[in-house]
């Protein structure tokens, strides 16, 4: 995987805190500068995403939410 491609984590009917922990594992898998798209339909994901984005010094891009499912864009910054 280089950095211009974007892994995708579906967490759609997870519950807190499965989402939070399948995001992490993806972005241990993908390279410093890459991003990770994840889906999740969690309502909890709307605090908890950002808030791990900025403990773990990552960049969270965008979020969307549509039709109940939560969609962030989350950049590795280490």
């Amino acid at each position: 995987m280089n950095a211009n491609e974007i892994r995708e984590v579906d967490a759609r009917g997870l519950a807190c805190p499965m989402p939070v922990i399948e995001l992490a594992r993806a972005i241990e898998e993908v390279p410093v500068g890459s991003q990770v798209r994840l889906l999740a339909t969690d309502p909890a994901a709307e605090v908890d995403v950002p808030v791990w984005c900025r403990m773990q010094r990552h960049r969270l891009h965008d979020r969307d939410t549509a039709d109940g499912v939560s969609t962030f864009m989350v950049e590795r910054r280490r």
